[in-house]
């Protein structure tokens, strides 16, 4: 069959589903991604073809522009129950403001462009990045069948069903629906009727171990397909230092990579945290970007500073983690089994709720970053680094994603869902 890959130009939700591509290769089918022009490096070092669509990253043009800037909106955690018991005026301005300003802005410049590949290439089968929401409207728009990539909890299938339990609620003069009305007129414009199969795919592929999974509104009929989460990191050496066991203990510390390429840095003081964790009776290699160092200067002879490293090599050496929740960071480290010191980033919406599940299911350390010191990261990494229970729990957890299914195994029930022979 072939299948079209499509995603924004967010590179961390790319790598996620690399490996799903490969194995929907490897079984013989066509692969093409789609997806803005910044994004062609990644995919071309990943082996995988590429179809550029729509113009250039809008969004990383918008967001560039607003950093250190003052009065923009205050993200709100749509996790959190009290976002829920928001005045129905707030709540709805805060659901305007996340389509217009989001799914609408890294959406329309995709869509021409999307729907003319589907058109002409004619896919049985799209495989989509939950934001990329012009994806389904492509896959109906040539009769394909369509699939959600989830790469992280199902923070979309929640807000959407949370939302509408409070529209529900209200006097019919004040419903508000931003993301239906936007993703109808979407739709209409290529001949696709809206319905709720638009935001949540005929079927989703989770990564998330169930344990994790958050609830969603059963109205949405959202049909979870469990997939192994397989580490890829994108075209990586691994150095030499990093080929033989730890001598010792080795705490791995990563920020990811949206902190610095999106949004302009970290929340946390690094240079502060790492002159903490010289205190700790372990090697510390913390992955930082050279343009992040400049600032740092000396740090404790503990700590071992690399630019880059590919992160499943790193976590198979390490003891223990400290990362800032992203689901690629997290899952990694909880595929290897290692105990977790977490920290969100509310600029990354995704990430608290990633991070309050970890730490609920006993496999994480939780702090605050925008509140949390450089002792607190110093306690936390020793109790990541020495407690039995938060040992066990991560082992179980890792244990847990190697024995679902594989991608191979997904590959071959996504050709059911698109009736192929």
């Amino acid at each position: 069959m072939r299948v079209v890959v499509a995603t924004i130009a967010e590179r961390s939700h790319f790598l996620a589903v690399v490996p799903l591509a490969w194995a929907l290769r490897s079984a013989g089918h066509e692969v093409v991604v789609a997806s803005q022009p910044e994004l062609a490096g990644a995919v071309s070092a990943a082996g995988l073809p590429f179809a550029p669509v729509g113009r250039g990253d809008v969004l990383a043009r918008v967001l560039r522009r607003l950093r250190g800037r003052s009065g923009t909106m205050e993200a709100v955690d749509w996790h959190d129950a009290r976002t829920w018991e928001l005045p129905w005026s707030e709540l709805s301005t805060h659901m305007r403001h996340m389509v217009t300003f989001w799914w609408r802005m890294v959406n329309e410049p995709m869509v021409g462009d999307l729907v003319d590949l589907c058109r002409t290439w004619k896919p049985d089968l799209v495989v989509w990045d939950p934001i990329t929401l012009c994806a389904p409207v492509a896959a109906r728009a040539c009769g394909a069948a369509h699939v959600r990539f989830l790469w992280g909890v199902d923070t979309f299938a929640r807000m959407r069903g949370s939302y509408l339990g409070r529209m529900e609620e209200q006097a019919p003069e004040v419903r508000e629906d931003p993301l239906g009305e936007w993703l109808s007129g979407l739709a209409a414009r290529y001949g696709v009727e809206f319905d709720e199969e638009l935001v949540v795919g005929q079927a989703t592929i989770d990564q998330v171990p169930d344990v994790l999974r958050i609830p969603v509104d059963d109205r949405l009929g959202v049909r979870y397909l469990g997939m192994r989460f397989v580490p890829y990191n994108g075209r990586a050496v691994v150095p030499d230092w990093l080929r033989r066991p730890a001598e010792g203990r080795r705490l791995c510390l990563t920020l990811g990579t949206s902190a610095t390429d999106r949004f302009g840095g970290y929340t946390l003081p690094l240079g502060e945290v790492l002159e903490a964790l010289g205190q700790v009776d372990a090697e510390v290699v913390a992955t930082v970007p050279l343009q992040a160092r400049q600032d740092l200067g000396a740090v404790p002879s503990n700590v071992r500073l690399v630019d880059y490293v590919p992160l499943h090599a790193l976590a198979a050496t390490s003891t223990a983690t400290i990362n800032h929740s992203g689901f690629g960071s997290a899952l990694t480290c909880l595929e290897q089994g290692l105990p977790q010191v977490l920290f969100t980033d509310r600029r990354m919406f995704d990430t608290p709720e990633l991070a309050r599940r970890i730490t609920g299911a006993g496999a994480a350390v939780l702090l605050e970053s925008g509140s949390a010191g450089p002792e607190d990261f110093l306690r936390a990494a020793e109790r990541a680094l020495t407690e039995t229970g938060l040992t066990e729990r991560s082992a179980s957890l890792g244990e847990w994603i190697r024995t679902r299914p594989t991608p191979a195994a997904v590959a071959a029930e996504l050709e059911r869902i698109a009736h192929v022979p």
